[in-house]
């Protein structure tokens, strides 16, 4: 029968056959023998078993099953198709190499243009400024003053208790060391990040927990350029700013830095290269004001001036889109990197604010971040964290983002490290008072790779819409 193929009827018979047995006679020692040789076919049987069953189990192992088809640190090698992640084909195998062959190289930029990340050059330490600036950041209270009493308040003190839940690798670091600012440039390089959109103040103003810094604005665009990145602006709220201090503002950005071979001009599909400012906080001006500046029969106008320019507000509520569109603004940008937090930043709602932006003509950047932790400075707003997942967030973020087909991506941030959505490099640190997050089990440049990664995608899957 067909049972004689298998192993377990040959073995029996094995036994069976064996001429070493004595015959069965009545007694104790032939039942000894006869339970030793039920118990040697049960285990002959349960280790053919398990023989067949490893091997059974070893054919239908998938890579992706406890074995990475990736060299060690690119387990997280983002958005490749599934079928493709779980075989480990030559293609798959050989595909970073081809990446960066010389002949690829001189096809392909080192860092893409359509990317941008948020750039804060607030920071300040005892050896440049004589004192911290923005690691010592104020914990914020809660505007409920019964909230509030239930929270600590007053100041961090660095270098070991800084406003962030994660802790630099450059430590607590000024925006003015030139030494910091070539780190940077190189952390971007490394990320492919072609635009560091820079958060700035007119001369004279700052934020609440800073100082004046415009007059670093030269240096970052001198080291920028060594690398071939460019700058563009993200006009931040100020006392006073309404559409004539902004009409300002424009005015003196593009005499000042204008000019320099790091200013960033966008290309437009008309062949127009013009400037793009990010507005952030547009809300807070009425759109019939904004109107004056933006709209084309404004009463200050820069449409057709030598400082028309690509002016990107910032979308919060569900009702911003239609402002927005009768500021006369060219498009719109999410910022914050909590999904959910807003209407904007709620991943669901990206396809139906690019669908409203494609029917009125205007650009839509979805801002994508690693996660978000404010708690440091915001003790009480522990419900809009966002878990990193070991950069699965991240992952997720820029997946809702590539599927709306957006021109431009923008990553919230370089180093906002006090709403822990930093992608600069940070390290595990614990001192007496404090555990800081990172990025373990990962390296300290992980989101660094992970964003490298994705632009190489986000620019491939941009020539095949082209297509």
């Amino acid at each position: 029968g067909r049972g004689e193929d298998g192993p377990l009827p040959r073995a029996r018979s094995a036994v069976a056959a064996s001429p070493a047995l004595p015959a069965p006679s009545p007694g104790a020692a032939p039942r000894a023998m006869a339970r030793l040789r039920r118990r040697a076919c049960i285990a002959l049987f349960l280790f053919t078993l398990f023989i067949f069953g490893t091997m059974m189990g070893l054919r239908t192992l998938k890579p992706s099953d406890g074995f990475s088809d990736l060299a060690p640190g690119l387990e997280l090698a983002p958005f490749a198709e599934r079928g493709e992640r779980r075989s480990v084909s030559h293609e798959a195998v050989s595909r970073p190499q081809v990446a960066t062959s010389n002949d690829d190289k001189a096809r392909t930029p080192l860092v893409y243009y359509d990317l941008h990340v948020f750039y804060y050059m607030w920071y300040g330490n005892t050896h440049f400024e004589g004192k911290y600036l923005h690691w010592d950041h104020v914990m914020v209270p809660h505007w409920d003053p019964k909230i509030s009493a239930s929270y600590p308040k007053g100041r961090h003190s660095p270098p070991e208790d800084i406003g962030s839940s994660f802790y630099p690798e450059l430590g607590p670091y000024s925006s003015r060391d030139p030494e910091v600012l070539e780190e940077h440039m190189n952390q971007l390089r490394a990320a492919a990040i072609g635009v560091l959109v820079l958060s700035w103040y007119p001369p004279g103003l700052a934020d609440d927990n800073g100082e004046p810094s415009d007059s670093l604005v030269p240096f970052i665009l001198d080291a920028a350029h060594r690398y071939a990145i460019k700058v563009a602006f993200h006009i931040q709220p100020y006392k006073g700013r309404d559409d004539h201090t902004v009409h300002e503002n424009i005015k003196y950005i593009v005499d000042k830095y204008g000019s320099h071979a790091a200013f960033y001009k966008y290309k437009s599909s008309t062949g127009r290269s013009l400037p793009l400012f990010y507005i952030y906080d547009s809300y807070l001006t009425p759109p019939e004001s904004w109107a004056n500046l933006f709209a084309q029969a404004g009463s200050h106008s820069l449409r057709n001036t030598p400082y028309d320019a690509v002016f990107i507000a910032l979308l919060v509520e569900e009702g911003h889109k239609q402002d927005i569109l009768s500021a006369g603004y060219d498009g719109m940008y999410t910022y914050f990197a909590s999904n959910g937090f807003s209407f904007g930043s709620s991943h669901q709602n990206w396809k139906a604010i690019k669908a409203f932006c494609d029917s009125n003509n205007l650009m839509f950047i979805p801002s994508v971040g690693p996660g978000y932790v404010d708690t440091s400075i915001r003790p009480w707003n522990n419900h809009n964290t966002r878990n990193r997942v070991n950069g699965k967030y991240y992952e997720t973020a820029l997946q809702a983002a590539l599927m709306v087909r957006p021109e431009i991506v923008s990553i919230t941030s370089f180093n906002e490290w006090h709403e822990g959505t930093q992608i600069e490099k940070a390290v595990p640190k614990k001192t007496l008072t404090r555990l800081y997050l990172d990025y373990l089990p990962h390296q300290p440049n992980m989101y660094l790779e992970l964003t490298h990664r994705w632009a190489e995608h986000f620019s491939k899957e941009k020539e095949q819409w082209l297509m």
